[in-house]
């Protein structure tokens, strides 16, 4: 499946940056939705030595990614990227499948998963 999800430049050197510092650099980045969250859906990102027959490689600047092919359609078309404030800087993640999402921006659901909400 092409073009599941994108990884912004910014984004992917943010996380260049930590799973070098954490020494995870010949690592994968896992995306993945699991249930749960006020909305009924949230993102878990992690670090990953092996892959599964179950799972999409992609990779994005030299970023290796995966993404289960259970969770790649609520994923499809999703952007990740890195932006710096002067509060700091932030992950954000633009779901175009999310039909609303919670109020603390960590939970959504999508026209066809709802999940099971749980509170913020």
């Amino acid at each position: 499946m092409d073009n599941i999800l994108t990884i912004t430049e910014a984004a992917s050197l943010q996380i260049k940056d930590m799973m070098k510092e954490n020494g995870e650099e010949s690592s994968f980045l896992r995306v993945a939705v699991k249930g749960g969250g006020c909305s009924g859906l949230s993102y878990g990102m992690g670090f990953e030595e092996e892959t599964s027959e179950l799972d999409f490689e992609l990779e994005q600047h030299g970023l290796k990614v995966l993404v289960n092919k259970e969770d790649a359609p609520v994923l499809k078309g999703v952007v990740i990227d890195f932006k710096e404030s002067m509060m700091g800087g932030g992950f954000t993640i633009d779901n175009p499948n999310a039909v609303a999402s919670c109020g603390c921006g960590s939970s959504f659901k999508t026209a066809t998963n709802a999940g099971t909400p749980e509170e913020c």
